[in-house]
């Protein structure tokens, strides 16, 4: 076996994945770096995505123990995001690119939550928020997180529900161009 592939296994089988023990497992960071190439993840910059009792979960996967994958979908109301690097105004897009399932992305970008006008100060909870509800028997989900720079003196609106959208074409007509900060996060149905 491949030590990456060893070390993976390991870590699976030892819950390393996740936070189920406490906020900081010791395998955290060093798990973290090897999960995130190989599922593709965006870290860009340092955005945090801070749910209650879970911390920060950018660049991890919503264990299931303590319920939390059911609390995420039911319970939870939006996380707490912060960018410590905030000096202009955003736009924060959370998007579900696995909808309805990851083998069959037909509603890729699935819209969860769309904030704009996001000022300087950047440590909020703001309202509208869809939270992430994999269908069942759907496997994990890409809940990604995208903060843009909003253009100086621009007005950016779009309706508020939830749905698939043209994203890369919301990105071009309001000239966001590529994101300042991002990150992911993954979870599937609480009774998978």
């Amino acid at each position: 076996m491949r030590p990456l592939g060893a070390l993976f296994l390991a870590a699976l089988l030892t819950g390393a994945t996740a936070p189920c023990g406490s906020n900081s497992h010791p395998l955290h960071g060093i798990i973290s770096s090897i999960l995130c190439p190989l599922l593709l993840c965006l870290p860009r910059g340092d955005l945090e995505v801070i749910y209650p009792e879970l911390g920060d979960v950018s660049c991890s996967y919503i264990p299931k123990c303590h319920q939390y994958r059911e609390r995420i979908s039911r319970e939870w109301g939006s996380p707490r995001v912060r960018y410590p690097q905030a000096d202009k105004k955003y736009v924060l897009m959370l998007v579900d690119p696995d909808v309805p399932s990851r083998a069959n992305p037909r509603s890729r970008y699935w819209r969860h939550w769309l904030v704009t006008d996001i000022p300087v100060t950047l440590i909020f909870a703001p309202p509208d928020y869809v939270r992430p509800t994999p269908p069942p028997r759907s496997g994990y989900h890409r809940y990604q997180l995208l903060l843009h720079e909003q253009p100086a003196h621009e007005a950016i609106t779009l309706s508020p529900e939830e749905r698939s959208w043209a994203m890369e074409s919301f990105v071009k007509q309001f000239r966001l161009g590529t994101p300042v900060a991002s990150t992911q996060f993954l979870t599937k149905n609480h009774q998978d």
